[in-house]
């Protein structure tokens, strides 16, 4: 089947594999490291996770990282037309990412709007804690204002994504650092680094902390969610693709960790509970830039910061789902992206009413923490391993390696590795685990 010819014409490639490099970092560290990892981290005992997390991330989701990229660039189409290749199973799967990534773009963006309306606050000198800030509707409304923004960045070519790259990451890690080095000044910082170091080795034994850090790892690299094979397929030839996955998942990696240093010694210092959930950062840095000098200014230069970060990663979600809806529907791009507008404004307002008066609930839990916590855990897991599996059982080992950049067997082996026989494990896994419930 011929590619529609506008998808033909609007494929640009990134500029260079440092452009490449930068846009893909800026749309794994977002959201998922500054906002996600503290909070799940908190919630997962501090150093048990984080080194269940890294375990996760070295041995199983940079490989799965690598091939995902690799097989997004051999395609040069869609997540839905990549998959497309293993077979008609494989064109249902491709679907089956996007609506994945439909689910967790819609409360990202909700999510990206807190960022947004923090920014807009600390500008007018009124930044409050998070209580405060949901009292209204100011959930409801940061979110339709980042949708539609979101919409008209979207409608305009892919070096507008490598601009605001390109200009976001040292910004951003700088005043970050920044924010690490106060917390190394507070009271809490001891407790923080017992918090990180002091590792419970029993808790590794728990198939739920496992659970967590997979889904994490996958989360925070945007594995089994279309980004990585829609963002690949944009991938110049002269890239070597593992060394790009490498310094992608370095940065990310370090983002996450320098964000749990930047948020826990305040919340010793302040007394508050580490595991008190998805509001855990909107909570602890409003009262961290009340105390610092010129945190006024400080909290617009962070949250104006945040909320690129984020915003960033909003729009490679909807990228993916608006490259594939074009393509697979012949559609010209305007077209597609006023379709996936509308399709987040009535998804993601569900999420959005959750933190307001209406309170709107699944079981007792605000709809975006169980969206969160569902697509963002166990789905995506399921949804990377079987991705794998279907490439790597699929597609002839020389044809990834025609893409991957380099003449060095390894990084193959570890690929079809871990692509093949993950599955396997993971179904050995649940019947022990099923079997030890039983017993």
């Amino acid at each position: 089947m011929r590619r529609h010819e506008f998808i033909e014409e609007s494929r640009k490639q990134w500029s260079s594999e440092s452009a490449f490099v930068a846009s893909m970092a800026a749309a794994a560290v977002g959201l998922g490291n500054l906002w996600r990892f503290p909070y799940i981290m908190g919630e997962n005992g501090g150093g048990a996770f984080v080194v269940a997390y890294l375990t996760a991330l070295i041995v199983v989701v940079m490989p799965i990282m690598i091939l995902e990229v690799a097989a997004g660039r051999l395609s040069e189409g869609s997540t839905v037309g990549t998959y497309r290749q293993v077979g008609r199973f494989g064109t249902f799967y491709g679907w089956f990412v996007v609506l994945v990534t439909v689910a967790i773009t819609s409360y990202y963006l909700v999510i990206t709007g807190w960022t947004l309306g923090y920014a807009v606050d600390s500008v007018r000198g009124e930044l409050r804690v998070f209580d405060e800030f949901t009292s209204g509707y100011n959930s409801l409304w940061f979110f339709i204002a980042t949708t539609v923004l979101a919409a008209i960045v979207l409608a305009r070519d892919v070096t507008a994504i490598e601009t605001l790259s390109k200009l976001l990451m040292p910004a951003l890690v700088a005043v970050v650092l920044f924010l690490v080095f106060q917390a190394s000044q507070t009271p809490g910082w001891g407790e923080a680094k017992d918090f990180f170091f002091q590792v419970d080795w029993s808790r590794l034994w728990s198939g739920q902390l496992w659970g967590f850090a997979f889904g994490q790892a996958f989360y925070t690299l945007a594995i089994g969610q279309g980004y990585l094979v829609t963002y690949g397929s944009f991938i110049p030839r002269k890239t070597h693709l593992p060394r790009a996955c490498l310094t992608v998942a370095g940065v990310e990696t370090s983002i996450a960790l320098l964000a749990g240093w930047m948020i826990f010694p305040f919340v010793f210092s302040f007394g508050l509970e580490p595991g008190q959930g998805s509001a855990l950062a909107f909570e602890t840095l409003p009262r961290v830039f009340d105390q610092l000098p010129g945190g006024g200014w400080l909290a617009a230069l962070f949250f104006g910061l945040f909320f690129a970060a984020a915003f960033t990663s909003s729009l490679a979600g909807l990228k993916v789902v608006t490259a594939a809806v074009a393509e697979e529907f012949r559609l010209r791009n305007g077209t597609a992206v006023a379709i996936v507008t509308g399709v987040m404004l009535v998804l993601g307002t569900a999420s959005a009413l959750s933190f307001t008066p209406l309170e709107w609930r699944i079981a007792g839990e605000p709809v975006l923490d169980v969206i969160d916590r569902v697509a963002g855990g166990d789905v995506i897991i399921f949804s990377g391993v079987t991705g794998a599996a279907l490439l790597c059982w699929f597609i002839p080992p020389h044809r990834i390696r025609t893409v991957l950049g380099t003449a060095n067997r390894w990084w193959e082996w570890r690929v079809y590795l871990v692509g093949r026989y993950l599955p396997v494990l993971v179904v050995v896994w649940a019947l022990i685990v099923f079997a030890r419930n039983q017993i």
